[in-house]
């Protein structure tokens, strides 16, 4: 049975499965798939590590890396956004 984690932020929801594969849905993607092409590859890099964190086994809930996520989207808002 899979195991779904909510996060606080980005309506960011983590599913690992026994196997440790899973999958990860969010609002941070952009509809504009051609002005924000760029920023949207680095958010799906930023969501593989997401997810692949959970898989792992790391607190992906606890405070310090939901800070983490915010401060990584906000740099690449910055940067390509």
């Amino acid at each position: 049975m899979s195991r779904e984690i909510v996060l606080s932020c980005f309506d960011i929801v983590v599913k690992v499965n026994p196997d440790s594969s899973g999958s990860i849905t969010s609002s941070l993607h952009d509809d504009d798939e051609i002005i924000f092409c760029d920023y949207n590859h680095a958010i799906g890099g930023l969501e593989s590590l997401i997810l692949a964190h959970a898989c792992a086994g790391v607190d992906i809930k606890s405070a310090a890396y939901i800070e983490g996520i915010k401060a990584a989207v906000d740099a690449i808002t910055n940067n390509l956004g």
